[in-house]
């Protein structure tokens, strides 16, 4: 929440490097999506391992999967009801 000042070597305040790099939450859904359509840049996945927390990998996974599956099963409905046999 709070960036870490240091006052080293006389180039003045400067954030911490982790904070600055730490994947947004817009991210974290590019990164989602790319990966589960099997996309994902060498440069983002690796951003993602070397700055990322899992949480959020975990959650945006999760319910990309649930609002996968609910699609399917919505098409695969609709196609049966469209065809008479439900």
């Amino acid at each position: 929440m709070f960036a870490k000042i240091s006052k080293g070597r006389g180039d003045g305040p400067r954030q911490d490097q982790d904070e600055t790099k730490r994947p947004g939450v817009l991210a974290v859904i590019q990164s989602t999506l790319a990966a589960a359509f099997g996309v994902q840049s060498q440069k983002a996945r690796e951003r993602d391992f070397k700055y990322g927390r899992p949480l959020p990998y975990i959650i945006a996974g999760t319910i990309f999967t649930v609002a996968f599956i609910l699609l399917l099963v919505l098409i695969v409905r609709l196609v049966l009801s469209s065809a008479g046999l439900d």
